[in-house]
């Protein structure tokens, strides 16, 4: 029997969502935001925040994204979640919505940022998300174990 049998190997997999509200973000400028939601992204974790960017700042963040690509930064994905965008028929409903849009500004909703190499697709309906992920491995040098190669004497 080998040795080696009797060891279970487990791998456990982390995915780290960090959720970010927006009074964190509220009085940062453009730049700070993009820079803050990219610290968070770079390290392999998933953000969710708490209501959504600007147009313009999505399409800063997306654009500083494409020149940070490259071999260990593969990009991001990105979807927002906005209630807004349910219509509604009713005339009340909607009034009641323009309210609470001028009361709250972009805290409405939520975004969701992850990196490229563990988020693949993000996909919404109107009754969930699923966020389809990868697995990440990192790269280690891997290591000969000792006395695994046998070498021959000399005699």
């Amino acid at each position: 029997m080998n040795p080696y049998s009797k060891w279970l190997i487990k791998m456990i997999h982390v995915l780290t969502i960090e959720f970010i509200p927006y009074f964190e973000i509220e009085r940062l400028d453009s730049s700070a935001r993009i820079d803050r939601l990219l610290k968070v992204v770079k390290q392999n974790k998933i953000v969710l925040l708490e209501g959504r960017l600007k147009k313009t700042e999505e399409s800063d963040l997306i654009a500083k994204t494409m020149s940070m690509i490259d071999e260990h930064f593969k990009g991001i994905e990105l979807a927002v979640v906005d209630p807004d965008k349910a219509e509604s028929r009713r005339f009340i409903e909607r009034l009641r919505k323009e309210v609470v849009s001028l009361l709250l500004g972009d805290r409405q909703g939520f975004t969701i940022i992850g990196p490229a190499n563990i988020v693949k697709e993000i996909k919404k309906d109107p009754n969930k998300i699923q966020l389809l992920t990868e697995e990440v491995r990192e790269k280690f040098p891997h290591k000969k174990k000792q006395g695994s190669s046998k070498k021959k004497k000399r005699r």
